[in-house]
């Protein structure tokens, strides 16, 4: 059986992509598949094998030609992070091509990948979170009323983006400006939200054997004034696994980690990220395809929980697999 391991993407966490594919492949049985590494970028689109040779993937069906011999995919495995692979656009792709691949369906990975959306969803199922407006650019701004609606300090961050690129935490009207500018540069719409003074936990969740299952509560302590993008990937963080929170509190973020994955029809792994305010997880939004680099929190997580990484790719597959076989 043929595994394409997807990574790259045409945002900023491209570089990241590429780090959580290899680690994929790392763990993946070269005994029992033939593995492949497939890149996709902006200006060009590639697979490499195990033997790091290259060669041009055909956008037209998803393959490739190896000494003269077209080689297709039984299975991909995806690890875009943002778009395309976070937002439904490639799913959306390998759905008309009838290519199985893990993770969420092309609907649930577009609502994910909003924010807005994600969060006027959950608001119908008694989730707690914060405060929030929406903007888009060509709108009216006026920083009073949107003051008066989330309070100050608050968080302004663009709609649809990950790896907390663009994300801006204001503190007085000074800064407001900056934070919007920033923010836009990511995306065309923003989302302004009240900051939560708390404890922000990330909390891995995934099927695994056909069970919706918690893999583990990790505390972020960082050294910036919130979870930026230094924060994340320049060493400007703890991130203590499990979480040092209260039996109440695990429970609580158990059973919201859970209902939220469930609301949501999510598949394959996620992560959560939560504030604790008050003894109260309150939502903050859910990472369709969580980073799987060695120094990322969902391998701390399955390592802590004494899971094996290579039986969870197993179960994704097998869960991909049924799943067609279903559709037949």
């Amino acid at each position: 059986m043929n595994i394409a391991v997807v990574m790259g993407g045409f945002s900023g966490e491209s570089k990241i992509s590429l780090k959580s594919g290899n680690f994929m492949l790392s763990h993946l049985d070269k005994n029992k598949y033939n593995t492949y590494g497939v890149v996709i970028l902006k200006d060009r689109w590639f697979v490499f094998d195990d033997s790091s040779n290259e060669y041009e993937l055909n956008k037209g069906d998803f393959s490739f030609e190896k000494n003269g011999t077209k080689t297709t995919f039984d299975v991909v495995l995806n690890t875009i992070h943002g778009t395309p692979g976070e937002d439904g656009q490639i799913q959306a792709y390998w759905n008309i091509l009838n290519i199985p691949y893990s993770g969420c369906n092309f609907y649930e990975s577009a609502l994910t990948f909003n924010k807005k959306d994600t969060l006027s969803v959950l608001s119908k199922y008694e989730i707690p979170m914060a405060k929030s407006v929406y903007i888009k650019k060509g709108d009216a701004i006026n920083f009073e009323e949107i003051e008066k609606k989330v309070g100050i300090p608050f968080i302004v961050k663009p709609n649809q983006s990950g790896s907390s690129l663009g994300v801006s935490l204001v503190t007085k009207k000074e800064e407001f400006n900056d934070a919007i500018e920033t923010a836009f540069n990511e995306d065309f719409q923003v989302l302004i939200e009240e900051f939560l003074e708390g404890t922000e936990v990330s909390v891995g969740v995934l099927k695994y054997k056909n069970q919706t299952t918690v893999v583990g509560i990790t505390e972020i302590v960082t050294e910036n004034s919130f979870f930026d993008y230094e924060a994340k990937y320049e060493g400007k963080s703890e991130e203590i696994t499990p979480a040092r929170i209260s039996e109440t509190e695990k429970e609580s973020i158990h059973y919201y980690a859970e209902k939220i994955y469930e609301t949501l029809n999510i598949s394959g792994f996620s992560r959560i990220d939560f504030i604790i305010k008050n003894n109260v997880p309150h939502f903050i939004e859910i990472n369709t395809n969580p980073g799987l680099s060695p120094a990322s929190i969902f391998p701390q997580q399955v390592a802590v929980a004494n899971l094996n990484f290579s039986d969870l790719l197993e179960s994704e597959i097998q869960r991909i697999l049924t799943k067609k076989n279903s559709n037949e």
